[in-house]
């Protein structure tokens, strides 16, 4: 399998420790190895059709233990229905083989479903559901008719007893009787009702117990096939240790691996390293063709490894290499500014690169600096919050009754905010309108957003496009709601502005700050009632000049 290790003719030095695979900007070796898999794909009719529609592809520089350097490449999952190209790695392992056990218990549960779909749909159980819904809708109009006779018989009988001063003994009987006998008769058309129903019912419920069982019996078939699957995933280490994913994954939260674990683009290319003693040296990964739906991916840009499959597996995987920490966020070389500030609230600007709230490696935050400033209000808290790599302005609130007053205005959608951003491009939209895309998490690669017209929240951002630097456009943002990465994916995503917002190493390239900037926010003031407004511009190094950015 050597023939897949493909020479790299450069002469750069390695990088001094492997990539982090969440978190790097690509090594100039790994861009003249993707340079060569990218011309591959476009020199190939048939990937790159089937690339086209998107997909991500890797590369891994590697050395042999003579000192030899070159690289392999990989794609995630298949590739024109196919896991074997010849060029590409092979997968970790090949469940695409016809006569193999996976194929065949795969053809075992396609039988199981085509039965499942024949019974689903047989005329006769089609005409017996269908005569038991009109049956039972019969019977209710007919129920809900003698109700009524026994409604109207009651106020007859009321009204008898109202219009006498007294009612004769055997009149009152005569009443009696005659409400007892209609709630007999009553449960007697019910019981009719429920008899006749119950001979129709037992022709459905014959076919729909089998299917019960048939279904219970494909879960059971696909679970089971399932977990022999991810049992035959035996990832090396870069000690040679094994550990199959049903191991690897038994200690996160959802406990066991999601679908098409292991096989994309960073473990295979690190599996297939192992195995024929390559030394991994650096790895990138690159999106090829259009993005998928609901999803922000750009044609060659680079992406990090997917947190949800990935990270389990490659924690495992890359145990025995030096492994860099990765790129940093901005350095905070600026301090936190006080813009505005009085017994009830703080309005502060925040520079790139400090969190908003405490977190893991993010250093000092606004809150805990905030709280320093304060000891003697012992009630500090943000009003909203502002992504670590985003710059602006942040109330904050000193006492439990003003946070409670702006985050009631915020629900309200009666705080005002404005946001300058630097895009990597110019837009082809109106100079400005609205953006409307629904947004929820990505559960298998957090913190990714992705537009979700199903399920996703509700995300509405104003924009207006204010002027040019060079062969990108800066804009003016007006979020209407406070989603998570709202104005990143509204600016980035196609059916958005279409152009990510420059240095976005989530939903863009990457490469320098985020330019993105906070840069006015108007409230109602919780104690005093005054309306509010403070602004405050990009520092420059927010929108640095084209061609300074990596």
């Amino acid at each position: 399998m050597l023939e897949r290790f493909h020479p790299l003719h450069s002469d750069l030095p390695n990088p001094a420790k492997f990539t982090n695979p969440f978190n790097y900007e690509p090594h100039p070796l790994c861009l003249a190895a993707a340079a060569e898999v990218q011309g591959r794909i476009a020199a190939d009719d048939k990937l790159r059709a089937d690339a086209d529609r998107g997909k991500m592809f890797g590369v891994l520089v590697a050395e042999t233990a003579d000192g030899r350097r070159g690289y392999l490449a990989a794609y995630s999952g298949l590739l024109a229905g196919r896991n074997d190209h010849e060029y590409f790695v092979p997968p970790v392992f090949d469940a695409m083989r016809p006569d193999g056990y996976f194929k065949t218990r795969e053809a075992e549960i396609t039988v199981l479903n085509r039965r499942i779909d024949d019974l689903r749909h047989s005329p006769g159980y089609a005409a017996a559901k269908a005569e038991l819904a009109g049956m039972a809708g019969k019977h209710r109009d007919l129920l809900d008719e003698y109700r009524r006779q026994m409604a109207a018989a009651k106020l007859r009988r009321d009204a008898r007893r109202g219009m006498q001063l007294s009612v004769t003994a055997e009149e009152e009987a005569d009443m009696i009787r005659e409400s007892q006998h209609m709630k007999a008769e009553y449960r007697r058309l019910k019981r009719r009702c429920a008899d006749e129903e119950a001979a129709v019912r037992n022709k459905t419920e014959a076919i729909e117990c089998e299917l019960s069982e048939l279904k219970k019996r494909r879960r059971q078939m696909s679970d089971d096939l399932q977990g022999w699957l991810f049992s035959q995933y035996s990832m090396l280490d870069a000690l040679g240790r094994r550990r199959d994913l049903c191991s690897i994954f038994a200690d996160t939260p959802g406990r066991v691996p999601p679908s098409g674990a292991g096989d994309c683009c960073a473990p295979k290319l690190l599996q297939h390293a192992y195995l024929y003693g390559l030394r991994p040296v650096c790895m990138a990964e690159f999106w090829w063709g259009a993005s998928p739906e609901g999803e922000v991916r750009h044609h060659l840009h680079y992406y990090p490894a997917c947190r949800g499959k990935c990270l389990p597996i490659l924690t495992h995987m890359l145990q025995g290499l030096d492994v860099d920490e990765g790129q940093r966020g901005a350095d905070v070389g600026e301090p936190l500014e006080i813009v505005y500030e009085d017994d009830w609230l703080a309005v502060v600007c925040k520079p790139a690169g400090m969190a908003s709230v405490p977190g893991k490696e993010c250093g000092t935050s606004v809150l805990e600096e905030m709280r320093l400033r304060r000891p003697d209000k012992p009630e500090v808290m943000l009003a909203h919050r502002l992504d670590m790599d985003t710059s602006g302005l942040i109330i904050v609130a000193y006492d439990m009754e003003t946070y409670k007053s702006l985050q009631a205005q915020f629900m309200r959608r009666e705080v005002g905010k404005q946001y300058t951003a630097l895009l990597a491009g110019v837009p082809c939209q109106p100079e400005s309108g609205r953006i409307s895309l629904p947004l929820s998490p990505d559960p298998l690669d957090r913190p990714y957003q992705k537009v979700d017209r199903a399920d996703g929240k509700e995300a509405v951002t104003d924009y207006r496009i204010v002027g040019r630097q060079g062969a990108r456009a800066i804009v003016e943002l007006f979020p209407i709601t406070g989603r998570t990465h709202q104005l990143r994916v509204h600016c980035a995503h196609a059916d958005g502005l279409g152009t990510p917002i420059v240095g976005d190493r989530l939903y863009g390239r990457g490469g320098g700050r985020l330019c993105l900037h906070a840069e006015a926010v108007e409230f109602r003031h919780p104690a005093t009632g005054r309306q509010m407004r403070f602004e405050r511009k990009a520092p420059s190094p927010a929108f640095p000049k084209e061609g300074s950015l990596t």
